[in-house]
């Protein structure tokens, strides 16, 4: 695997967007910028980024646990995929294999883990979607990080990021679960 580089972003939310105060939300993004092992190809096996997945989500995850500073409550997956390669790319390195290392880095983990994947230019922005990581139905939890870098991802690499929520959104009250 052939990195160039990583990057963790802290962001702690202490107002609304209307300036009223609320509980600190801290929320942190780990990304890798790894070079596509398949830029330019039509591969059907993509088992390699399998394992790429697991060996980064258990970095990524590390990287935050060691910087978060207190429980996680939430949890997310994304990546973008330079213009040289497929949304597959980034599928196969988010799902079959990045999940087990996450959780076991969080200490648990029941609900899904919500993803997003795009096909981009350098400096994308990308939407890492943030759900608690126990309750799927938990409605406070359910959040957004906008995540991008200016110079990646080259035309053939990929942009792979992890996050991880301590709190609920700002002033969150739209309750626990679907109306009856």
């Amino acid at each position: 695997m052939n990195i160039r580089k990583t990057l963790v972003i802290e962001e702690i939310v202490e107002t609304d967007e209307f300036g009223v105060a609320c509980d600190p939300l801290k929320r942190m993004a780990a990304l890798a910028v790894l070079q596509n092992p398949f830029t330019d190809t039509d591969a059907d096996d993509l088992s390699v980024l399998f394992e790429m997945g697991a060996e980064l989500g258990e970095r990524l995850a590390g990287k935050i646990m060691e910087r978060l500073g207190s429980a996680p409550t939430g949890y997310g997956k994304a990546a973008i995929v330079g213009t040289g390669g497929a949304a597959e790319h980034g599928a196969a390195l988010l799902h079959p294999g990045l999940g087990k290392p996450v959780r076991a880095a969080i200490g648990g983990g029941k609900a899904l883990m919500p993803s997003n994947v795009k096909v981009a230019a350098a400096g994308a922005a990308i939407d890492l979607p943030l759900g608690h990581k126990d309750e799927a139905w938990a409605f406070n939890f359910i959040d957004t990080m906008t995540l991008c870098i200016a110079d990646a991802p080259r035309a053939n690499e990929i942009v792979l990021c992890v996050g991880i929520a301590a709190g609920t959104r700002p002033r969150a009250r739209v309750g626990e679960g679907p109306r009856p």
